[in-house]
């Protein structure tokens, strides 16, 4: 498994619905499909970020949690078969509470 640096973020997006097709050829949306943000679940996390002064900010999330975070952020890479992406901390817009 990949461990991210400083304030890196690796998530794993959950599965959307994919369009459907008419028999004619038409293209209906989804309701995941016109939204621009998405769940994810946290995979891997850094250390955090050091500010100016040389302390180590924490990370304010931890690997479990879920986050909404735009659907085009960060990274995509492969892992073991697995689609997963990379995002800076500052990128995720919320966790989900649950």
């Amino acid at each position: 498994m990949l461990k991210p640096l400083a304030d890196r973020v690796i998530v794993k997006f959950e599965e959307e619905e994919k369009e459907e097709k008419t028999a004619g050829g038409l293209i209906l949306t989804t309701k995941a499909a016109s939204s621009s943000y998405a769940t994810a679940t946290v995979v891997a996390c850094g250390a955090g970020k050091y500010a100016s002064t040389g302390t180590l900010i924490p990370m304010a999330v931890q690997v479990g949690d879920k986050v909404l975070l735009s659907k085009t952020a960060g990274q995509k890479i492969k892992e073991n078969g697995e689609e997963l992406t990379v995002v800076y901390e500052s990128e995720i817009i919320a966790v989900v509470a649950e």
